[in-house]
């Protein structure tokens, strides 16, 4: 373990060290090399690689932040993508447990994951936050990954609003959450505004349960407001098929 911090922070250094002789050098007008961009990045990609795998939540966290600065300059790369599914899904699909207890288990980190599932935008960074929605019981992580396919937007063959429908109804049943059912009202009406109209009735209905269910007032309304503009996009739909 101590190597391994070593190695890291020698990393870490060597990518602050590359970083400030970029800020140097692009206000000279020049930019780094080739050889070094590429030996930048893969020294990051590695830290990411080890960081994410570590059984230390705060070198999670280090995974965290470098895959955000990774996806800012455009990074959607296989590995990326690989670390946040890995980070977003430990705890739930891989689990690691001493004398019984369990032992890898970081909601926070999994929502961190989540959201940067959502910038990454990629169809297979939707399919990591479906299974999310699927498998993850924390609420917290399940709000993000909503989010993030909200703004995903793909939604081939209903799957993502099916996917957010049942989450939502799952909690419905025993424990209604206001924060969730908002989310994935939010996200039924950024998701229909991408695909002109949403279709599965599991998310009609749900909509219609949380405006007259057990919310609060604010999300009921929202509910209701997303209803009436599916509405909308039903009505220009069949306009337009009569022309």
């Amino acid at each position: 373990m101590l190597n391994f911090r070593k190695t890291v922070i020698a990393a870490a250094l060597f990518i602050a060290a590359l970083s400030l002789a970029a800020g140097q050098e692009g206000g000279s007008g020049q930019e780094l090399s080739v050889e070094e961009s590429y030996l930048q990045e893969s020294v990051e990609l590695m830290i990411i690689r080890e960081t994410s795998r570590s059984d230390n939540r705060d070198q999670k966290q280090i995974a965290i932040r470098y895959l955000g600065d990774a996806i800012k300059r455009g990074n959607t790369g296989e590995e990326v993508r690989g670390a946040l599914e890995y980070l977003s899904m430990e705890g739930v699909m891989s689990k690691a447990r001493e004398n019984g207890r369990l032992v890898n288990n970081y909601p926070d980190v999994r929502k961190d994951a989540a959201a940067l599932l959502g910038e990454l935008g990629t169809p297979e960074a939707k399919d990591t936050l479906i299974r999310i929605c699927i498998a993850d019981p924390e609420p917290m992580v399940l709000q993000e990954a909503v989010k993030s396919l909200g703004k995903i937007g793909l939604n081939d063959n209903e799957e993502t609003v099916a996917a957010i429908a049942w989450i939502v109804t799952r909690f419905d049943v025993l424990n209604p959450d206001n924060l969730l059912a908002l989310s994935a009202v939010d996200a039924f009406d950024r998701i229909a505004a991408k695909n002109n109209g949403i279709k599965d009735p599991n998310a009609i209905r749900m909509l219609i349960r949380i405006a007259s269910g057990p919310y609060i007032k604010p999300v009921r309304d929202r509910a209701e407001q997303v209803l009436q503009n599916l509405r909308k996009y039903n009505i220009q739909n069949s306009q337009n098929q009569g022309r």
